[in-house]
């Protein structure tokens, strides 16, 4: 991997978000910067949408592009409780709005999506529940920095039931337990469900989710080591994790274009030509991440 070539390319054609994420990890730059731009994706309501997740333009919040925002303050340390920011989002979970009552369940899709540009799996189909994925994040989030209630308790409690009986997750999913353990032990509440117990359920999660057979890196699309550790949540790497973090580091270079950018490997499969405006933004948001994941030492 050609790192200068990579830092080149997120320069050059970050939207102001990703560029304040990757000046805050490799040049020293301000969390509140990050705070500033993200701010700027935030509606009214507390919520946030505007394309901040590039695959679906809706600009009305949703349950989704609210988690990835927490995802952004969680990751360069900006998750202050007494911030605009961070009392906005509470005001938008605790409103519930795209919230099912009766299964007590936050949306991964929403109705309004479908009257703006967006990827194929953003179209509500049916209840518009998948699972925990934000549920599981979003209800630690409400119980970590808004007030303890049996109501979001109940919910963590079912979602770690949830993690019993489903060792395999996609990355997504896998990515909203981890951001739920990652919240609930900075936090230090240890008395909904045993922390112990989770870190070891989500340790089987990533190892059965990550490909093992590194003849496939780069050759097909298959779930690899970075779609977890992009400069965190290190306390899971693991003996068997290592030598398949250091074979992807190996095939970077392989991955890398000659912009000096990582492309996404996705397409939407629906007809709208925004699809390359977010494949544009999308890029160096996975740049970032790859050159995070390379500075792991193994």
């Amino acid at each position: 991997m050609d790192k200068n070539k990579a830092i080149n390319f997120v320069s050059e054609n970050a939207r102001p978000l990703d560029l304040a994420v990757y000046k805050y990890f490799f040049e020293n730059g301000s969390n509140q910067t990050v705070v500033n731009e993200l701010n700027k994706f935030q509606n009214t309501d507390g919520g946030f949408g505007n394309a901040l997740e590039p695959d679906f333009f809706n600009p009305n919040s949703s349950p989704i592009a609210t988690n990835d925002a927490i995802i952004t303050l969680c990751r360069v340390n900006a998750l202050d409780r007494n911030s605009d920011i961070v009392q906005g989002i509470i005001r938008y979970l605790k409103s519930h709005d795209s919230f099912d009552e009766d299964k007590k369940r936050w949306l991964f899709a929403i109705d309004s999506n479908k009257d703006y540009p967006h990827a194929i799996w953003w179209e509500k189909n049916g209840d518009g529940i998948s699972k925990f994925n934000p549920s599981i994040s979003l209800a630690v989030f409400l119980i970590c920095y808004g007030s303890r209630t049996p109501f979001y308790e109940e919910i963590i409690q079912e979602g770690f039931d949830y993690l019993k009986n489903n060792e395999e997750l996609s990355g997504d999913d896998l990515n909203c337990f981890l951001l739920a353990y990652e919240l609930l032990t900075a936090n230090d509440i240890k008395d909904i469900i045993d922390l112990k117990i989770f870190k070891d359920l989500l340790s089987k999660a990533i190892d059965n989710s990550v490909c093992k057979d590194i003849t496939k890196y780069g050759v097909e699309y298959v779930p690899m080591p970075s779609v977890i550790f992009t400069g965190r949540y290190s306390e899971f790497i693991t003996p068997e994790i290592k030598p398949l973090i250091a074979a992807e580091k190996e095939i970077l270079g392989k991955l890398q274009m000659n912009d000096g950018g990582f492309d996404i490997t996705w397409k939407w499969f629906t007809p709208y030509p925004e699809f390359e405006q977010a494949r544009a933004w999308w890029r160096p948001r996975i740049t970032i991440d790859k050159l995070l994941f390379n500075e792991i030492q193994v």
